[in-house]
């Protein structure tokens, strides 16, 4: 799938991803021939047989029997409201938002339930423009992500480095060179732990690419040699100049913390910088609350610098600390417009500072998180990761970072606490205990991100760890695949906080007026714990399309040979996803937690051009599936080019369950890298729950 640069700010508000507000609004310009004529026989239908037009009781009918739509619904209300319809009334409607397959989030969605019976989109990684390995840190990436809609946001900041500021001496002084000396070992020292990380299988396989050459050094050393070839033979190395000597310089501002990611060869950005893009678009297409999960490994003194740039960047954005330790999480709207530090947790009378984050050694698999029989130099010459300061601790108010160990340790009970795992690490604790891994996320925060052997930033399934009642689902924004399609499923037009179903959501807390106008929240009455699960079936008659884009490198409309596949996500009713918990019982034997690969997915015939009749196909997607959760279900429309070998995606939707509109409706598709485009698909559907 296609892995993209951010895009530029003005551009990055018309590009999907998860949150962002209007994916329901869009409306149709204009319509091709080979949709029109669809829309005729569709008004021909249910016209007067008198006077080929409609009255009153053929609109009710239509959008009570056709559309599923009831005549109070804004989006229907306008026509439901007049006498008589002719074909250029019906064919307003049907190019305004009110067709569109996607239905409006609720007008009034509850934003008062504590944070952690909310799902919210969540990014990855976020500093990274491409794979995990050699791509560059940019903080675009964060303006691209907060304009789609994530409020989530993850920033690894490492010690600055010294060797970048320029020393008041001059260039060949003793001090310039120990600085140069200091950078060339830390650049070596990467290479060498990235080298040493990497499990013997994948090292094999990049040796002889570019990119392991990078990793392994070889280039270098390669190109070294050459310079050093040239040099004996009395001439200058080739491509290269005499370079004048530098002039003195003034002493540079202080060094400050850099963005990056750890044991890697990407490149870096300052932490500043970050900081200041966060600040620009934090609020700007959402004033849902937004957390920063910080990964530190900074000294002492960086940390400092690192509190002291939070607070004059995002000062009016922080939140005040509270006189007393929360009872109950607040909700997402008591903390409209405010930023949310995500940091390790170091009690305030501890008087050593904990160990630095830990979630970087869960990035990596078990088997290269560490080369006990490495005998490098080199690393024993780069600091190890440094512990956090209670003044960079205290900024986590109600999302403290702790340390996982176990669903039972002390602070998996502290209302404030969040744990962080790795994919691998929940699948771990879901084999062992799912039924009280569920529970605690009804109450507590917990995030999740992909493992560290996706180097080249693929995601993981988000929909198996929502249904196990995790917040915070972290992806790889730059990454177009599955994952990021089922993100922009769930959160399309949402602000990036979407309520969980009932069953999913823990004790929400009464708020009582006392006597002095103050406000207090109480423990209430526990949550409902029955989660509702309904039996689907669903057809998709797709009759035609037009204006689909292009997949990428294709130029030539003759060429295209478009098909449509739709897909249902769903997975096993809820008791049975719980029992994969290891009992003597079933051991010996797996159950699958999820639907099997293919189950519920069909595709039309192969067509030409990008605007193709499809000739009605009806597509059975789902019959008589039992356990859907319509909230954490979702339908995937993907265009391919039918091509020999593998076939290039086109254009893309995904729609959660519980907003498919049925009826005759246009599906408005995203282009292969997520951006809106003028390609629709016109389709029936026949939804039924039960």
């Amino acid at each position: 799938m296609a892995e993209t640069a951010p895009l530029p700010p003005n551009e990055s508000l018309h590009q999907a991803g998860g949150g962002q507000p209007g994916a329901e609004d869009r409306t149709i310009k204009e319509v091709k021939p080979s949709t029109l004529k669809y829309l005729e026989q569709i008004y021909a239908a249910h016209a007067s047989p008198a006077d080929k037009k409609w009255h009153k009781d053929s609109i009710i009918e239509f959008l009570h029997h056709s559309q599923a739509d009831k005549v109070t619904e804004p989006s229907s209300a306008h026509i439901a409201a007049r006498d008589g319809l002719d074909f250029a009334g019906f064919l307003q409607y049907m190019t305004s938002s009110a067709a569109n397959i996607l239905a409006p989030p609720p007008e009034t969605q509850d934003l008062t339930w504590p944070l952690a019976s909310y799902f919210i989109s969540s990014s990855h990684n976020t500093y990274l423009t491409g794979n995990q390995l050699n791509s560059d840190s940019d903080a675009d990436a964060y303006r691209n992500v907060l304009l789609r809609g994530c409020r989530c946001v993850e920033i690894d900041v490492w010690d600055g480095d010294d060797s970048d500021v320029e020393s008041s001496s001059s260039s060949d002084s003793s001090e310039d060179e120990e600085s140069k000396e200091i950078k060339a070992l830390r650049k070596e020292s990467r290479r060498e732990k990235l080298a040493s990380k990497l499990p013997g299988s994948l090292a094999s396989r990049l040796e002889k690419t570019s990119l392991g050459k990078k990793i392994t050094g070889k280039d270098a050393a390669e190109a070294e040699a050459t310079v050093e070839k040239k040099k004996s033979e009395g001439g200058p190395a080739a491509g290269t100049t005499t370079m004048p000597k530098k002039s003195p310089s003034p002493q540079a501002v202080a060094v400050e913390p850099r963005v990056l990611h750890g044991y890697t060869l990407t490149k870096e950005v300052s932490f500043r910088e970050v900081c200041e893009a966060i600040r620009e678009c934090a609020f700007v297409v959402s004033d849902m609350p937004l957390i920063v999960s910080l990964e530190v490994h900074c000294s002492q003194q960086q940390q400092e610098a690192m509190v002291r740039i939070i607070k004059e960047v995002w000062a009016d954005f922080l939140l005040p600390q509270p006189d007393d330790d929360a009872k109950f999480l607040p909700s997402p709207n008591d903390l409209r417009r405010k930023i949310l530090v995500k940091v390790k947790y170091v009690p305030p009378d501890h008087h050593h500072a904990s160990s630095a984050d830990e979630d970087s050694a869960d990035r990596l698999p078990p088997d290269v998180k560490a080369d006990p029989k490495s005998t490098s130099t080199t690393q024993q010459k780069v600091k190890k990761a440094s512990k956090i300061i209670q003044a960079l601790s205290a900024l986590g108010v109600y999302t403290k970072g702790v340390s996982f160990k176990s669903l039972s340790q002390p602070e998996a009970t502290m209302p404030t606490h969040i744990f962080s795992l790795s994919e691998g690490g929940v699948a771990e604790v879901h084999e062992s205990e799912a039924a009280r891994l569920f529970e605690h996320n009804r109450e507590y925060l917990m995030r999740t991100y992909p493992s560290g052997m996706r180097i080249g930033s693929s995601n993981l399934d988000p929909l198996t760890f929502w249904r196990k009642g995790i917040q915070i689902v972290a992806l790889n924004w730059q990454k177009w695949d599955e994952g990021m399609m089922l993100n922009e499923g769930m959160f399309a037009g949402t602000g990036g906080y979407v309520l969980k179903p009932e069953g999913y959501r823990g004790r929400k807390p009464v708020v009582i007026s006392t006597a002095d106008g103050d406000e207090k929240k109480e423990a209430p009455v526990p949550a409902a714990e029955t989660i509702l699960h309904q039996t689907l079936d669903l057809s998709i008659t797709v009759l035609a399309a037009q204006s689909i884009p292009l997949p990428d490198d294709d130029d030539k409309e003759s060429g295209f040979k478009p098909y449509v596949k739709v897909e249902l996500h769903t997975e096993p009713p809820h008791d049975e996803h719980l029992s994969v918990t290891r009992t003597p019982s079933n051991l010996a034997s797996k159950s699958s937690t999820r639907a099997k690969e293919g189950e519920y997915k069909a595709r039309t015939k192969t067509q030409r051009g990008v605007n193709p009749d499809f000739k009605s196909e009806t597509l059975v997607v789902a019959k008589g599936v039992p356990g859907v959760v319509p909230e954490l279900a979702f339908v995937r429309f993907l265009v391919k080019d039918d091509e020999i070998g593998r076939d290039d995606l086109a254009a893309w939707a995904c729609v959660r369950l519980d907003r498919l509109r049925s009826g005759y409706r246009f599906v408005h598709l995203l282009d292969n890298q997520g951006r809106e485009s003028e390609g629709v698909i016109l389709v029936k559907v026949d939804k039924k729950l039960t």
